[in-house]
């Protein structure tokens, strides 16, 4: 582990319960007692928090204070946040953002503030009506995701920006290579880069690509395209987006039968229920998984439900919300105004019966070795 991986957990212990334990982070973290102290004398240097007995607390606590042994903080600060009312806009409430919702809602319960939910129901032409409604509500605070992606849309922007409340784009970024839009997203096309590398280190040369047309999509796609690239893979797999409104059914069967034609593998399939679809009519022809065809699902909402339990890319959907509201609440608790924090977190490959070495190969070279045992291990 980074050490600024170890400070940043650090400083998220210390806002969130304004003292933390050596003990607990050693725990937390399965590293050294010594790494810890060493960490924390750096951080007290740079002025991040002040050491006491057995722990730390937040910087301006008293230097006196000690962290009893027993888990009880000597000196229990101010929640900064307490009593504001963070309004929060996202795109559905039933996939993928109940995950995201619940970190958030854990940071915000912590602070004692309160969540107000807006849902656009990925309409576009909702995202401003509902911004301005939670504006209107009088929030102290937003959290934004918009139906589009993976880019704040110009308007939004703009209303965001002329309200003067602070914000933070949640899985969006501004269009603005240097804007100084604070946002916390999960990195999908280092996800997808990762699971291609996985079935190329089973043997895979030849890895297709199903996704359908939603703000996941294009970092997806960005993310295997890069990987075939990398690895040295065979780029005649195909490579389906099917676009919205679009008959499902068909579109799975037409990438089916490029598949078999093109003589792939292996497939990458956004999202888990595209994936469930593509196994059931794989099913349908007689082609095995991951005997024929080895797959793995993009998101992980209910890959592991499926006949075979799919192997998944997660995105940190709950650390996503967490992460973004502790963010917010730091800038509304601070005195003094805070960086902007642009945070991108890693999704985790999670390895379960839908993959295995392609017909009549195994998974030979060293990089695929590791590769898999890593893979395996999260």
């Amino acid at each position: 582990m980074l050490a600024q991986q170890r400070h940043d957990y650090v400083l998220e212990q210390l806002r969130t319960h304004g003292a933390v334990r050596v003990a607990d982070v050693v725990n937390g973290l399965g590293v050294s007692d010594g790494t810890v102290r060493r960490d924390l004398e750096l951080m007290e240097q740079q002025g991040q928090l002040t050491r006491v007995r057995g722990g730390a607390v937040l910087p301006g606590g008293s230097g006196s204070a000690a962290v009893d042994p027993a888990g009880a903080e000597a000196t229990e600060p101010a929640m900064p946040a307490e009593g504001a009312v963070v309004g929060m806009l996202v795109p559905s409430a039933t996939y993928y953002y109940p995950e995201v919702l619940r970190g958030a809602r854990s940071a915000i319960a912590r602070a004692g503030a309160r969540l107000v939910l807006g849902v656009t129901d990925y309409d576009p032409g909702r995202d401003l009506d509902q911004l301005r409604d939670l504006i209107r509500s009088g929030c102290d605070g937003l959290l934004v995701t918009s139906a589009g992606g993976p880019v704040i849309p110009a308007p939004v922007r703009e209303l965001l920006d002329g309200s003067g409340l602070p914000h933070v784009l949640v899985e969006r970024r501004s269009a603005a290579a240097f804007d100084h839009a604070e946002c916390v997203l999960s990195d999908h096309r280092q996800g997808a880069y990762r699971a291609v590398e996985y079935l190329a280190g089973l043997g895979h040369r030849r890895v297709a690509l199903f996704t359908v047309s939603t703000p996941t999509a294009r970092p997806v796609t960005e993310g295997h395209a890069e990987a075939v690239r990398l690895l040295e893979l065979d780029p005649s797999a195909p490579r389906h987006i099917a676009e919205e409104g679009a008959d499902r059914i068909a579109a799975v069967d037409a990438f089916v039968r490029d598949c078999r034609a093109s003589a792939a593998t292996a497939v990458l399939v956004h999202s888990d229920q595209e994936a469930i679809l593509l196994v059931q009519r794989l099913r349908s022809l007689g082609v095995r998984v991951p005997e024929d065809l080895s797959l793995i699902a993009y998101d992980d909402e209910v890959a592991a439900l499926a006949e075979v339990p799919l192997s998944a890319v997660a995105p940190p959907k709950f650390e996503v919300g967490r992460t973004a509201a502790a963010a917010l609440l730091d800038r509304l608790g601070s005195p003094t105004d805070l960086p902007v924090r642009q945070t991108v977190l890693q999704p985790r490959l999670l390895v379960r019966d839908s993959t295995g070495a392609p017909p009549g190969a195994e998974a030979v070279t060293a990089a695929g070795s590791g590769a898999s045992a890593a893979a395996a291990a999260v």
